[in-house]
C-alpha cells in the first residue's frame, strides 16, 4: 500500500507540474484539436475546387456535355476563355487546367477520326496536377462514350467491372487523415510528455529531492507513465469523439473500448521510450534532436503514411520491433473496418510484449543514471 500511495502521489505531482507548463498544455490542445481538424480539411489529396478554363472552338452538343461534366466539388465552374487568353492565364497562375476543344471536334468524333484535345496543366500544383489530369481524361472519355451510344449501335462488353469502395465509400481523404493524425499524436505526446517531465526535474533540481525520499526508481518511473499516459488517453478520447465524430462527421466502425485498450498498451510502450530518451538527453534541446531521430522514422515507416506492405522487406522486419507499427495496424483495423478482438489480438499481444521490454530497459537505464547521481 505504501508503494501504491507513493506512485499515486508522485503521479499527482507530475500532473500539477504539467498544469503549470503552458507550452505543454498548448501542445496537447493543439495536437488533439486544431491539428486534427486542419489535417482533415485544409490539404485534401483528392481533387477539390480546382480552377479550370475551357476554350470551346467547337460549340457543339458534345463539347457542352464535356464542359457541364466539370462540376463542383472537384472543379470550380469552368471559365470560358479564348485561345489567346489560355497561355497568359496559365503563366499568371490563374488556372490549374486549361482545356482546348478544337473546331470540328464533334464532327470528327462521329466520323470515327482520330481527334486530339489539348489539356494544359500547371504541374507546380503537384497533387492536383497528378489527380486532376486523370479525372479530366476519365470525364472526357465517359462523355464521348455516352454521346456515341445515341448514334451507334450499342456493343455489349464481354466483362463489366463494378467498383465498390469499402470502408470509405465517399473516398473522402478527411476520414483517413483525421484518424491518422490522432494515432500519430498519441505516440508523439506520450514520448514528449514523459521525456520532458524527466528533463524538467533534472533542470529544476528536483531529481535530487526524489533521491533522498523513500521511493524507488520503479515508483518514480511508473508514476510518470500513469500520469502522462492518462493525459494522452483523455485527450485522444476527446479528440476522437468530439473533433472527429461530432465536428468532422467521420464514422467510427469498431469498438472504442477495444481501441482504447490498444491505446493504453501503446501509451505504456511510448511513455517508457520517452523516459529512456529523457534519461539519455541532458537538456531539452538534446531531447528535441533525439525526437527527430526516433519519432520521424516511427511515423513514416509504421504504415501511417504509406502502406506497410509496400516497404522493403528489411524495413518491415526492423519495424516489427516498433510499437507504432502494431498500433497503426490495430487502430486502422478497428476504426475503419470494425475489427473485433479475434482479428487484432496479435497486434495487442505484440504491443504488450514490446511495452514490457521497453519498460524493463528504460527502468534499468533510469536506475543506472540515478545511481551515478548519488
Amino acid at each position: 500500500m505504501r508503494k501504491l500511495r507513493n506512485i499515486f502521489n508522485l503521479g499527482v505531482k507530475e500532473l500539477r507540474s504539467l498544469s503549470r507548463d503552458p507550452i505543454m498544455i498548448f501542445l496537447i490542445v493543439f495536437s488533439f484539436t486544431f491539428s486534427v481538424y486542419t489535417k482533415a480539411t485544409s490539404m485534401p489529396e483528392s481533387l477539390n475546387k480546382v480552377a479550370i478554363a475551357v476554350v470551346d472552338d467547337d460549340h457543339s452538343k458534345l463539347s457542352k456535355r464535356i464542359i457541364d461534366a466539370l462540376y463542383p466539388p472537384y472543379f470550380l465552374p469552368p471559365v470560358m476563355i479564348t485561345e489567346n487568353q489560355m497561355d497568359a492565364r496559365m503563366d499568371a497562375g490563374v488556372d490549374t487546367f486549361s482545356l482546348h476543344i478544337p473546331s470540328g471536334f464533334e464532327r470528327d468524333v462521329l466520323a470515327g477520326r482520330d481527334v486530339a484535345i489539348q489539356l494544359n496543366v500547371d504541374a507546380t500544383r503537384m497533387s492536383q496536377a497528378f489527380t486532376g489530369g486523370g479525372y479530366i481524361q476519365s470525364i472526357v472519355n465517359s462523355e464521348i462514350t455516352e454521346y456515341l451510344q445515341g448514334y451507334r449501335a450499342k456493343t455489349a462488353m464481354p466483362v463489366e467491372l463494378t467498383l465498390r469502395a469499402r470502408f470509405n465509400p465517399e473516398l473522402n481523404n478527411g476520414w483517413f487523415a483525421s484518424v491518422m493524425e490522432i494515432i500519430n499524436s498519441i505516440t508523439l505526446l506520450a514520448i514528449v510528455l514523459t521525456g520532458a517531465a524527466l528533463i524538467r526535474e533534472r533542470e529544476h533540481g528536483t531529481v535530487e529531492h526524489l533521491l533522498v525520499m523513500p521511493v524507488t526508481p520503479f515508483e518514480i518511473m511508473i508514476s510518470k507513465v500513469w500520469s502522462m499516459g492518462m493525459v494522452v488517453l483523455l485527450s485522444s478520447f476527446f479528440s476522437l469523439t468530439v473533433v472527429v465524430q461530432s465536428l468532422l462527421g467521420v464514422p467510427i466502425e469498431g469498438s472504442l473500448v477495444l481501441f482504447f485498450s490498444g491505446v493504453t498498451l501503446n501509451v505504456f510502450a511510448a511513455t517508457s521510450l520517452g523516459i529512456f530518451l529523457g534519461t539519455i538527453a541532458r537538456s531539452m534541446p538534446q531531447f528535441g534532436l533525439l525526437m527527430f531521430m526516433v519519432l520521424l522514422p516511427l511515423q513514416i515507416l509504421s504504415g501511417a503514411m504509406t502502406p506497410f506492405e509496400s516497404m522493403p522487406k528489411p524495413v518491415q522486419l526492423i519495424m516489427q520491433l516498433a510499437p507504432n507499427t502494431h498500433f497503426v495496424s490495430m487502430a486502422q483495423a478497428i476504426l475503419y473496418r470494425g475489427a473485433d478482438f479475434s482479428i487484432v489480438w496479435p497486434q495487442l499481444l505484440s504491443l504488450c510484449v514490446i511495452g514490457i521490454v521497453l519498460f524493463s530497459l528504460s527502468l534499468a537505464w533510469f536506475r543506472n543514471s540515478l545511481g551515478k547521481m548519488i
